[in-house]
């Protein structure tokens, strides 16, 4: 039995995925989990299913505490298949549950199963169903982070299961926020958060403050946040409000991260005067080379960083292709706060950094320019050059950072 309580007659029904280590092109070094939950009330509750593949693990745990056949209600947060893939095998033995979903969660079921036996009602915000001592109200979060997505609360237990939002792409034996805090630490609990916010959801910034503050203007109490990833916030869900708060009004570190990539070396040089340099000038610092890092990495001290400096070689008149993953990665997650630069080294005709700075502009990121290149290998002369990039960019980001002080 692998269920645990997480509030009265409410339950943790998930699974653990300990070996997954791409998510959709996301790394996952930690695994992840797929969090769902079922209520045991006079109408039984299922909230999200798991992937399709821990279809067994899941059912398992439902049957530990009641026949599948008994749920009444399906609650599907979001349709993506990591939550909604097994609900044709939960459908299988329970035909009869009413599932309760947004407008656009029932039109994109219809693509994934053969919905026409079903009892779909759709709902937006506001609207509510009772199960017996609980009642459950909806809240939609349109592109948080897909059309259909949307999170329901619990009132009497003060619950709100958040679907994608305040989880981590984290496999644990710990459910629970403070339980993983006394078994290893805060700060990777707000790395995991930080590295999921940035590699999922960093577009949605200006919605997700506005969905937060709606959410606080409802004057709904919060107990206790369970996200359909990672770990439970049970002791302090007001860190998971403030990180996010935080984090979609652009704030961030005081520090560079330097990512690039090198062909002969070269390009690799030069981030060490330039590392340096900003050093100096007092800012913390980050060299990341990109073929050594996995993308959600660089990702991550990207959005961990109020600057960041891109470096690349140059390869026939453009940008080296690892970089250039680099920057389509970072052009779809639209990021906005941040100021950047560029640096490389070229053989006999340059390209690179004028990519990038190209790129930059398109993103519409401040930048630091101009760049600094160097021909072939770097001179004792081109290293002092570097130091002073350096220096003079974190003199630079420094003044971009008061503004979001």
């Amino acid at each position: 039995m692998n269920t645990i309580e997480i509030k009265p007659d409410i339950y943790w029904v998930g699974a653990i995925d300990w070996a997954v280590r791409d998510f959709h092109g996301y790394i996952t070094p930690n695994g992840t989990t797929y969090n769902n939950y079922l209520i045991l009330d006079k109408d039984i509750t299922l909230v999200d299913t798991v992937k399709y593949d821990f279809a067994e693990f899941g059912l398992t745990n439902i049957r530990s505490l009641v026949d599948p056949s008994e749920i009444k209600n399906i609650i599907i947060n979001h349709i993506e298949n990591d939550h909604m893939s097994a609900l044709d095998r939960i459908m299988e033995l329970a035909p009869n549950a009413v599932i309760y979903t947004s407008v656009r969660g029932k039109e994109g079921m219809a693509r994934f199963f053969d919905t026409s036996g079903w009892n779909i009602k759709t709902v937006k915000t506001g609207d509510e169903i009772n199960t017996g001592k609980y009642n459950l109200m909806f809240i939609e979060t349109p592109m948080i982070h897909w059309p259909d997505s949307m999170m329901t609360y619990i009132k009497e237990a003060q619950l709100l299961i958040s679907q994608d939002a305040f989880g981590q792409h984290y496999a644990s034996t710990s459910r629970f926020d403070d339980e993983f805090v006394k078994n290893a630490s805060l700060a990777e609990l707000e790395d995991a958060t930080v590295d999921y916010y940035a590699n999922i959801l960093m577009p949605f910034g200006k919605l997700i403050k506005t969905k937060i503050k709606q959410i606080l203007d409802m004057g709904i109490p919060l107990d206790m946040i369970a996200p359909d990833h990672g770990l439970i916030w049970r002791k302090n869900p007001d860190k998971a409000l403030k990180m996010y708060t935080d984090m979609a009004s652009g704030k961030t570190n005081l520090k560079v991260a330097i990512i690039f990539d090198t062909m002969w070396h070269s390009t690799e040089i030069m981030t060490q005067p330039i590392m340096l340099g900003v050093r100096d000038e007092g800012v913390d610092c980050k060299v990341i080379k990109l073929r050594a890092t996995p993308m959600s990495v660089a990702i991550k001290e990207f959005w961990k960083s109020r600057g960041c400096l891109v470096g690349s070689p140059t390869l026939n008149n453009e940008v080296f292709p690892s970089v250039a993953e680099f920057t389509t990665h970072l052009k779809g997650l639209r990021p906005k706060d941040r100021i950047t630069g560029a640096f490389g080294s070229y053989g006999w005709g340059g390209g690179a950094v004028k990519w990038l700075y190209n790129e930059f502009r398109q993103m519409k990121l401040a930048d630091f320019e101009p760049g600094v290149q160097v021909q072939y290998r770097p001179s004792s002369e081109d290293l002092e050059k570097c130091y002073d990039f350096g220096r003079d960019f974190a003199k630079r980001v420094k003044e971009y950072h008061k503004e979001f002080e």
